[in-house]
């Protein structure tokens, strides 16, 4: 099965029609429709400049259920924890995974170098573990689309402030995304392990900020 990416594509597609279905009914429509938000974003953010980014092979339009399942953990299951914990996890965490999508898919797209953290030094387009400027102002960019969404889905709960203080909750979200891709460089880790971490930390900052 693992070597049919064919397979590994309607299985993510499967899966993350089961984690809208568990948001949707277990969370509320709100966030159900903050989720399609998410996912609309990252549609556009994908396809932009899909040839420059096929030209350099970093243009995935397609994903694994590993990376369905990565992004969409945590959010599913702050979106079920929600009578407990409050909406501010649930955010969060998509504000982050959000961030960190527009980070990769922009910031590939920079003529300017990104910058490994772990050197300081010039990297790879592409390469986990590099920040770039374009994909940096990307990323807050990203987390803000769901800051926006909250907005206006959920006026009881977020006003203007709360709108930037989402951002900011992604945004931090997709830098430790890029923390945890030192490591990843390392051999410690994998991309799914990565995503998760940045939607743990979108979650835990939003639970902890977002009242």
């Amino acid at each position: 099965m693992a070597t049919n990416p064919a397979m590994l594509d309607k299985l993510g597609l499967i899966l993350a029609f089961a984690m809208g279905a568990v948001v949707l009914f277990l969370g509320s429509v709100e966030f159900f429709a903050i989720f399609i938000v998410f996912l609309v974003a990252s549609v556009v953010a994908t396809k932009y400049g899909h040839l420059q980014k096929r030209d350099v092979g970093l243009y995935e339009h397609e994903r694994s259920w590993e990376n369905v399942l990565a992004n969409g953990i945590v959010p599913m299951a702050a979106a079920v924890a929600f009578p407990f914990i409050g909406w501010g996890a649930y955010i969060g965490s998509v504000a982050a995974i959000a961030s960190d999508k527009f980070a990769s898919e922009f910031g590939v797209l920079d003529r300017a170098d990104p910058i490994s953290l772990l050197t300081l030094k010039a990297g790879k387009r592409g390469e986990s573990g590099c920040v770039s400027p374009l994909g940096t102002l990307m990323s807050f960019n990203g987390a803000l689309v769901i800051g926006i969404a909250a907005l206006f889905l959920m006026p009881s709960q977020v006003d203007g402030w709360k709108m930037i203080l989402i951002a900011s909750v992604g945004f931090v979200g997709s830098f430790a995304d890029s923390l945890a891709g030192v490591l990843e460089e390392k051999g410690i880790g994998t991309k799914a392990t990565t995503n998760a971490i940045c939607a743990v930390v979108g979650a835990v900052l939003g639970w902890a900020v977002l009242r």
